[in-house]
């Protein structure tokens, strides 16, 4: 009875020795949203190195700080760089091995782009067009999985698909909308202006006259949130009055109804310590035209310095028409403008 109590316990010692030291050696798979898994074998691995799990734990992989490395960064050194370097394993940096650890075929990427019909890429047509060299595009600097998506005026200026989309090695993303937005329409764009009608810039009336990089990206940014230019900047050459010069099209510099349709500018009151006075828009277009005092006269914009009387004798404001010879004089008449 005392030897089966001492071999069950032998027996049982055993067993927690080699529970113990077994070693959990599963498959690994990183997965990817466009392209199949790639596999990492723990056996294969074990085998080249005797079992030795050090080589790789903790000096190369940390088991606490777990971290996914680009291609780029293992092309460094690190993860499975640090083997795969060429010397000790094939080189992750060569094209002709992506396929032993990348297997199957690479998918078509679909990009949901705000107001404009989605960019489908095509895996299949510039793994052709490369004779199948990876790195073209995915060489840290390109493509290097880590950075957001770009603007067009970034890959104007050589990011991602500008770096060889530039007119040169492939048609260029400056204007060529068509080529990569398939079925492209782009929508109007409604402009709210505060105590103006608003204005809709129609994509259909210019892109009939215009191609798209005739205006982008050096005049409008590809971008929501661009900043809104003022009538005066336009009439320096900003934004619409790029074109609407006077020259190209009509002047952005008092055609005001041509954009802000059923235009009714309304009556403006300047509250004065000599009681109010209200400028009718209604008398004065019936005179003049816009352009003869916007922006020249007065800037197209809210919270403007208010001139004073005798800054107005002196020719500013009213005072550039009302001079006792274009129209009545400022130094006078103070009833006329002044209700009191």
């Amino acid at each position: 009875m005392k030897l089966r109590f001492t071999m069950l316990a032998v027996l049982s010692t055993l067993l927690l020795t080699v529970v113990t030291n077994a070693k959990e050696t599963k498959d690994i798979q990183f997965r990817f949203t466009n392209a199949d898994p790639v596999v990492f074998s723990h056996d294969v691995h074990l085998s080249k190195y005797n079992n030795n799990c050090r080589i790789c734990h903790n000096a190369i992989y940390n088991l606490k700080q777990r971290k996914h490395f680009t291609m780029a960064e293992m092309e460094k050194t690190k993860s499975c760089g640090a083997c795969h370097s060429g010397i000790k394993a094939f080189s992750v940096a060569d094209d002709k091995d992506c396929n032993r650890c990348h297997k199957g075929k690479p998918r078509n990427i679909g990009y949901k782009v705000k107001g404009l019909s989605d960019v489908v890429f095509s895996h299949d047509v510039h793994i052709a067009k490369t004779g199948g060299k990876c790195k073209s595009c995915h060489n840290g600097k390109v493509i290097t999985g880590k950075d957001q998506h770009a603007t067009m005026a970034q890959m104007e200026k050589g990011k991602t698909c500008g770096a060889c989309h530039d007119g040169k090695k492939a048609f260029t993303v400056a204007g060529n909308c068509g080529n990569c937005h398939r079925g492209m329409k782009p929508q109007n764009v409604n402009f709210k202006i505060k105590g103006i009608s608003d204005v809709t810039f129609s994509h259909e009336i210019h892109t009939g006259m215009y191609g798209c990089k005739d205006c982008h990206t050096k005049v409008f940014p590809y971008k929501a949130g661009a900043v809104h230019n003022t009538m005066a900047d336009m009439d320096k050459g900003k934004s619409c009055g790029a074109c609407h010069n006077g020259k190209d099209a009509f002047t952005s510099a008092g055609s005001c109804d041509k954009c802000h349709n059923n235009f009714k500018p309304g009556t403006v009151t300047f509250k004065t310590d000599a009681g109010e006075a209200k400028f009718s828009h209604e008398i004065h277009t019936g005179m003049y035209k816009c352009a003869d005092c916007h922006t020249k006269v007065f800037p197209f914009k809210a919270g403007i310095k208010h001139n004073t009387m005798s800054q107005m004798e002196g020719g500013a404001s009213c005072g550039a028409c009302h001079n006792s010879k274009d129209a009545f004089t400022v130094k006078e008449n103070c009833e006329k403008c002044h209700k009191m």
